[in-house]
């Protein structure tokens, strides 16, 4: 795309006027550059950041992180100059030196329950802007207990679940609700396709996710507990069941309630926004042509869910691959994802689609970079919080990922 950001200079002095942050050294630090998706996230932004954009590289690890500032002059001769930084989170003093000295951070660092938190909270305590990619429900709902507030107050704004997990879903939601009427309760499901493959990191998010279901459960009732709901609105899902669905003039697939982070992800952004209606449900599945295959799909679930509860069995699925492996290039070449959502309201129905290409690690490090920038650069909402792409960015964010070759597509209105 080759985002120019012509008025970078501009930008950093409004933002500068607004929370003091123009003057800090750095648009954008992306932390965990060593691992497989932020050396994919860096490559990305050392391709279409822009020549004016200034940033760095962070992780703990000094010699990793010249190797891969070594690969990306190798396309783009000048990083050869760019800055690294030393950064552990173990290390609360250096989180705080890397949120202190940047507008926006990338972080890639997970699983994120083990390791996120440090960071989070330096930014929460900086104003610093902060993405990431986790789909852990747990890991959102501690951050949004114990940094929402906090980050309220500074201008920070944290925004998870910012790759495959949920930006396709929930700006496609989003995209979908502004093609129905207004003031009118609406109702949204979304239909996911995918082929690929996956890395050792979101094996080990995942396994570690499935291992504390109580945890996560506690963390959930505690934020309902606390969170604010929308007065005179209701938010809620449509009570997903297992069926034989046709999305426009496809032929038909059986649905699976797909119980990702994705559905409380756009909830919250429906909340959040009042454009959604006064009553808005949304549904979430994954679409499977075969009776057989939905029945190996259930059961492999269930089975990493069993064994992920117990130590041994934990250690075995872990051991399945490290948590810096990942696909070849040439098995990403191949993935792909179409998620189709079918929105009705006031008498109307619409079908769209979002779509691209390697859902888990080139389209995710595309939509992590591009929601860094976008929070640098565009003209997105100044409220800080723990919040969701949609809720602070959706207009500006759609429009950049179009730009970056994701489809965001209306099919069909009737």
């Amino acid at each position: 795309m080759g985002t120019a950001n012509k008025s970078a200079a501009d930008t950093r002095l409004a933002e500068s006027a607004r929370t003091g942050k123009g003057d800090r050294p750095y648009d954008i630090v992306v932390f965990g550059a060593t691992g497989f998706t932020g050396g994919l996230t860096a490559e990305y932004l050392a391709r279409h950041g822009g020549k004016d954009l200034r940033w760095a590289l962070a992780g703990r690890n000094p010699a990793k992180l010249e190797e891969v500032r070594a690969r990306l002059a190798e396309h783009v001769p000048a990083c050869r100059n760019l800055p690294l930084l030393q950064a552990d989170v173990a290390d609360a003093a250096s989180m705080r030196k890397v949120a202190a000295a940047t507008r926006v951070v990338i972080t890639t660092v997970g699983p994120y329950l083990q390791h996120g938190e440090a960071l989070v909270a330096a930014c929460a305590a900086a104003g610093t802007d902060y993405v990431d990619l986790t789909g852990e429900p747990e890991f959102v709902d501690r951050m949004w207990l114990e940094y929402h507030e906090l980050a309220q107050k500074t201008g920070a704004r944290i925004v998870n679940c910012c790759g495959f997990d949920s930006i396709p879903h929930d700006l496609g939601a989003w995209f979908t609700v502004r093609q129905l009427p207004e003031g009118v309760p609406l109702t949204v499901e979304g239909f996911v396709r995918a082929g690929g493959t996956f890395s050792g990191g979101t094996l080990h998010s995942a396994v570690n996710a499935m291992s504390r279901i109580r945890q996560s459960m506690r963390a959930s009732q505690a934020r309902k507990a606390r969170e604010q709901r929308p007065a005179g609105r209701r938010i809620g899902s449509t009570r997903e069941k297992l069926h034989f669905e046709r999305v426009g003039a496809e032929r038909g697939s059986w649905a699976v309630p797909m119980p990702t982070i994705d559905p409380q992800i756009v909830r919250r952004s429906a909340a959040a926004i009042d454009r959604y209606g006064p009553d808005f449900r949304y549904g979430h599945y994954v679409l499977v042509k075969h009776l057989s295959t939905v029945a190996m799909l259930v059961g492999g679930v269930g089975a990493m869910l069993i064994g992920a509860q117990f130590q041994p069995t934990r250690k075995l699925l872990l051991k399945i691959k490290g948590s810096g492996d990942g696909p070849t290039p040439e098995q990403r070449s191949k993935a792909w994802f179409k998620v189709r959502f079918v929105g009705r309201g006031g008498g109307k129905q619409v079908i769209t689609e979002v779509s691209g290409g390697d859902p888990g690690y080139g389209e995710t490090s595309k939509m992590l970079a591009e929601s860094a920038l976008c929070l640098a650069f565009d003209a997105v909402t100044a409220d800080g919080g723990v919040v969701t792409p949609a809720q602070t960015m959706g207009d500006a964010l759609i429009p950049r990922l179009q730009r970056a070759g994701i489809g965001f597509k209306v099919l069909q209105t009737g």
